[in-house]
């Protein structure tokens, strides 16, 4: 039972915990509530078994014991009970809203954790805390920032939306353009939480990289622009070759290395076509660039057949577009295998000594690749250290192992 339990926990506590936010109206009240669902199913599921609605059951029993909750701080707080006497007399739809209107409850969460009056930094994580379920530590990672840090910014947007009253609510039509670049962002970087997990055992966490993908896909429902086209075909081009990025035993496999058949040709053909749709409604964004790309590399048989000079364009049009240190390295990259490991190498050692990325281990990992191929194993053993000091994901780690043992067995 506790197996199933777990299941369910792991299904519907994001989906419970969305509807119990909009029907309690607060964040902390909510998450409450959703513990203590859990902890009577525990005990009731044991002996009646998991019931056939258990999102409804759970969204109820904790409704029900947020009241009761309620009904006991009243006793010293005379605005409690004024709130507790309203949710008594209010109509309580109890079973979620499924399907991909925009009626969906986390869609409603993901625009409420995102609202302008929220700071940027702020937005991302409560959303990443709430919609996606990570742990402070995860995000407090994917930030560069201490975990205590991170849980007080959690804690302040919590805070604001309470006392500035934000709405959940979809916005409207008219106020979405605005909205939507909080909400990619925070949609991309939790599907790169799932495709490249920021630490632990797992490479991947597919869960995530669903959740991801299906919000993206309510969206362009809801909102059929180029940028959000572009993220959903970029998400689905990486999703592709999830099966690919890891051997059986759960090590990583470079992009040049993976067999190609494991490939999803149906994600890649639907990602295809979304990056044709979302160019032809005008100048591409960064999405849209970065999903032009991905294309390029779903489209190539086998790695030596890769239009490199097509990629090496798009990178020139994506740093106009969105310039930024690791859109910089990724073309360094690029430009290595379209005209040699010396030239990138050269870009890349521009970049690490301006002091960018100096604490970012993909860029030691790619310096250390790029030398090893050049014959400059000193170099490279030294590269793949600093990347290894600075990796926390563990199938990441044994690859930068792996590559200095070989390095030190050739120079000894």
């Amino acid at each position: 039972m506790t197996s199933d339990i777990e299941r369910v926990y792991r299904d519907e506590s994001r989906r419970v915990l969305a509807t119990l936010i909009r029907l309690l109206g607060d964040f902390d009240l909510a998450e409450e509530a959703l513990q203590e669902a859990f902890a009577a199913a525990l005990v009731q599921w044991e002996h009646d078994g998991v019931p056939a609605n258990p999102r409804a059951w759970l969204i109820s029993t904790g409704r029900f014991k947020a009241i009761d909750q309620l009904r006991r701080r009243a006793r010293y707080d005379a605005s409690v009970a004024a709130l507790v006497h309203e949710m008594d007399g209010a109509s309580w739809p109890v079973t979620p809203i499924d399907g991909d209107g925009v009626e969906d409850d986390r869609l409603r969460l993901i625009f409420t954790c995102c609202h302008p009056a929220l700071a940027a930094d702020a937005r991302i994580a409560l959303t990443l805390r709430e919609v996606c379920g990570l742990d402070t530590e995860a995000i407090a990672h994917a930030f560069l920032v201490p975990p205590p840090t991170l849980a007080q910014r959690i804690v302040r947007a919590k805070g604001k939306i309470r006392d500035a009253r934000i709405p959940y609510q979809v916005p409207s039509r008219a106020d979405l353009p605005d909205r939507l670049d909080a909400v990619l962002h925070v949609i991309y970087l939790v599907f790169n939480e799932g495709y490249s997990a920021s630490s632990g055992d797992s490479l991947t966490r597919p869960d995530l990289s669903a959740e991801a993908i299906r919000l993206a896909r309510l969206l362009v429902d809801l909102l059929p622009e180029s940028e959000a086209i572009g993220l959903l075909a970029l998400m689905l081009l990486h999703e592709a070759r999830r099966d690919a990025r890891q051997s059986s035993s759960g090590d990583l496999v470079l992009l040049d290395e993976q067999d190609r058949t494991l490939w999803d040709r149906e994600l890649i053909d639907e990602g295809c076509a979304l990056v044709q749709r979302a160019l032809a409604l005008g100048p591409p964004g960064p999405y849209a660039l970065q999903a032009a790309i991905a294309a390029v590399h779903g489209e190539a048989p086998r790695a030596d057949a890769t239009d490199w000079e097509e990629i090496v364009g798009l990178y020139d049009l994506l740093m106009e577009a969105a310039p930024s240190p690791v859109i910089e390295l990724n073309r360094a990259a690029a430009i290595a295998m379209r005209d040699g490991e010396e030239a990138g190498l050269t870009l890349l050692d521009a970049i690490l000594e301006r002091g960018d990325l100096a604490d970012y281990h993909l860029a030691h990992s790619a310096r250390g690749a790029l030398c090893r191929r050049l014959g400059k194993n000193a170099e490279a053993i030294t590269s793949y250290r600093r990347a290894l000091a600075l990796a926390t994901q563990e199938p990441e780690r044994r690859f930068l192992q792996r590559n200095i043992g070989e390095l030190e067995a050739l120079s000894s």
